[in-house]
């Protein structure tokens, strides 16, 4: 029986993910002083405030934490925020990061007699298909691409129409047998200048959509929402406050795959929530990209303070090759999944995660945003699995 499936994404400039690039930015101005920096940072953001809040452990931290609030102005500023009522130079700034708790400190830190533990018990999953080229499903692939060409238009022109925040959403065709036909619905909203209106924006993204689809694949007007409620001029913190880690889905597989529950953003890669979700997205493009299955999902599973983790899970969906029990094997003999080995195969301890905030920490090209970035979208196992 054929069915539909939708995902979703949403732009750099929406309010939650405003809050996941500020949190990434105070991680990557630690890790760019001191790679072992110990960071959970949490971001609120609301009409012309901005709050941080959360733990952090370096050397020096005053130093680091004296340039914290320009590089999140900066942060803003890259976003595109000038609004009257949320603007990058003139938003209030509020900063209560705290030094980090001894107690998670002593089931993390290596010592003599123990390794170094993992930073939080939990579930983490990773997933890839064949749906695409970057091996990701369709529908959150092209949600994010959608939004990814607009903010180029957008940044591209200074008299543009179009405001930072956006959303996507693409509705897919599946048949019997879970192969995707093409696109049934799709929607944007877009925040816009004062003026512009529906039919402005639709003559203008349209294309766009178009060319970021396969052939074939773009639809009717009947089936493309633009704006659907006529007008989006209020937008981004103003418009509704944000948070870091509200768009768990949004930064994984859009819904088609499980999700452990943990956030990414604001947590430095000790934290199994953000590198072991890295780490089962890298086991499971590989498995893919390796030809041994067409459909492939990964659960790692940790305990706080334990560096091996408490189980390993691979499912091919009866797609696969082969014997799911002896991937995992040999998974686990080709990556040391202690989160200590994951950040050396990974090479995590970089400043590299501003660039994760939005559009997706997954499908996307390892090094497209610098030396380092998106690793673990790397296939260099692939070859090393049978």
């Amino acid at each position: 029986m054929s069915y539909l499936f939708t995902s979703e994404s949403v732009s750099e400039g929406h309010p939650d993910k405003v809050c996941d690039r500020i949190s990434d930015t105070v991680l990557d101005l630690f890790l760019s002083h001191y790679d072992q920096a110990r960071v959970g940072c949490e971001t609120l953001a609301t009409t012309n405030r901005i709050v941080l809040a959360g733990e952090v452990r370096a050397p020096e931290i005053d130093t680091i934490m004296a340039k914290i609030e320009p590089a999140v102005r900066a942060a803003v500023k890259d976003i595109g925020y000038e609004q009257d009522k949320f603007h990058h130079a003139h938003f209030e700034f509020h900063n209560y990061l705290h030094e980090q708790s001894v107690h998670i400190a002593q089931g993390v830190d290596e010592s003599a007699d123990k390794a170094e533990g993992a930073g939080d018990q939990g579930l983490m999953f990773g997933y890839a298909c064949r749906e695409t080229d970057e091996l990701m499903p369709a529908p959150i692939h092209y949600s994010h691409q959608i939004l990814l060409e607009l903010a180029k238009m957008r940044k591209a022109d200074a008299d543009s129409i179009l405001g930072p925040d956006a959303k996507s959403q693409l509705t897919a065709i599946y048949d019997e047998n879970g192969v995707i036909q093409g696109i049934d619905k799709i929607v944007v909203s877009t925040q816009h200048a004062v003026g512009a209106s529906q039919d402005d924006i639709r003559k203008l993204i349209t294309p766009v959509i178009a060319d970021v689809l396969p052939e074939g694949w773009m639809v009717s007007t009947d089936d493309l929402l633009i704006n659907p409620t006529g007008k989006f001029e209020i937008g981004g913190p103003d418009g509704d406050a944000g948070l870091t880690g509200r768009k768990i889905i949004v930064d994984t597989y859009g819904g088609a795959a499980p999700h452990g529950g943990g956030a990414f953003s604001g947590k430095d890669p000790t934290k199994v929530d953000r590198s072991a979700a890295y780490a089962a997205r890298y086991l499971a493009k590989n498995v893919v990209a390796s030809g041994l299955a067409d459909k492939c999902t990964i659960q790692l599973a940790y305990a706080i303070g334990v560096a091996e983790p408490v189980s390993v899970y691979v499912n091919t969906h009866g797609t696969g090759n082969g014997n799911d029990a002896s991937l995992q094997d040999q998974l686990r003999a080709l990556v040391d999944l202690t989160p200590k080995g994951i950040r050396t195969h990974l090479g995590l301890n970089k400043p590299i995660y501003a660039s994760t905030s939005a559009y997706g920490h997954f499908g996307r090209k390892a090094g497209e945003a610098g030396a380092g970035t998106f690793s673990w979208e790397a296939t260099d196992i692939a070859s090393k699995l049978s």
